[in-house]
């Protein structure tokens, strides 16, 4: 049984034991609610810039200047795959 349990779930566990003692159960719901409205944020950030990427008007200048920014080799390959591994990369993210 406790093979099953990966290291990071058991650091999910422990940090919420430490969130627990630390806050108390009363404040959880208000913390699940910041957490919850940071990823709804960052996954609209996120469509943000797959929107922009997908627009018609972007460059491929524009498209290989954000490849860049994000750390990928653009040399040798077409427009379209570029741009699937800018949303790969911002998804990772």
């Amino acid at each position: 049984m406790l093979l099953a349990i990966m290291n990071w779930e058991w650091i999910i566990v422990i940090v919420l034991i430490v969130v627990i003692f630390l806050w108390g159960p009363q404040k959880l719901p208000e913390l699940a609610k910041s957490i919850g409205l940071a990823k709804k944020e960052f996954e609209k950030a996120s469509k943000g810039i797959e929107d922009e990427i997908r627009k018609s008007s972007t460059t491929d200048e524009r498209i290989i200047e954000i490849a860049k920014n994000l750390g990928i080799k653009t040399e040798g390959k077409t427009r379209e795959q570029i741009i699937q591994e800018i949303l790969e990369k911002t998804r990772a993210r």
